[in-house]
């Protein structure tokens, strides 16, 4: 009785403390998402299309039961030049990133659907960081660093030539590139903090700006690769060219 007792005392005190120890309102499985919270159901966008309207999703498919965020979106908006494979590259190049240490792929090749009828489909780019200009994602690959997994939406019913990235931070080659705690979120928002600031690559510069969704993506660990929570915000990118 006395063990009963202390513990809704416990629980009484923990319910009255403010974030992040309410337990009570506080989802244990999900860090990131309260029992409030709602996500939008998928409707007509401006410059891409929610996958899940075709019975796509915000998460790719690293492994048949797990994946990671689709968390960034280069909008067709954007300036054509971008939305080509080549112009994408150059864009991505002029933020701090490129191709894979001699251009040799290293890990696991996801597949995402985004909707637009071409079902789960590999990744079409895999961009790491660059550190310096000679053998840059060399470096990368052995010490750790932001990267991101790049799928073009072009297929027969929903052709946006939008860019969907998961993008995310991961640890050294020792670790086999292990994201590192909180990597989804932290990945995502040092790509927008550099595609924010303007940036320029081969004698082209480019402005982006930046909107950000929430309720598209269920916020936490449910599904996630690696049971790493992320908040569930996508950075929409629109990129001008200047």
């Amino acid at each position: 009785m006395l063990s009963l007792l202390s513990l809704l005392a416990l629980l009484s005190v923990a319910s009255a403390l403010p974030f992040p120890f309410n337990l009570i309102s506080w989802n244990l499985q999900n860090p990131f998402l309260r029992h409030n919270f709602n996500i939008d159901p998928p409707k007509d966008e401006i410059g891409w299309t929610d996958p899940r309207v075709r019975g796509g999703q915000f998460v790719d498919f690293t492994t048949p039961r797990y994946g990671e965020p689709l968390n960034v979106i280069v909008s067709n908006l954007s300036d054509p030049f971008v939305l080509t494979e080549e112009g994408f590259r150059w864009y991505y190049k002029s933020i701090g990133f490129s191709e894979e240490c001699f251009g040799l792929h290293y890990g696991h090749v996801h597949k995402a659907d985004l909707g637009d009828g071409d079902g789960r489909k590999s990744e079409h780019i895999l961009a790491r960081q660059h550190y310096f200009p000679h053998w840059g994602t060399c470096w990368e690959s052995l010490i750790g660093g932001n990267h991101f997994r790049a799928w073009k939406q072009n297929g027969t019913e929903a052709d946006t030539s939008a860019w969907f990235l998961g993008v995310s931070k991961e640890q050294d080659s020792t670790k086999h590139h292990m994201i590192v705690p909180d990597g989804y979120n932290i990945g995502r928002d040092l790509l927008v903090q550099s595609a924010m600031a303007g940036s320029s690559w081969g004698g082209i510069s480019w402005r982006t700006e930046v909107e950000w969704r929430e309720g598209l993506l269920e916020p936490g660990f449910k599904g996630i690769n690696h049971a790493i929570a992320q908040d569930g915000r996508i950075a929409i990118l629109t990129v001008h060219h200047v």
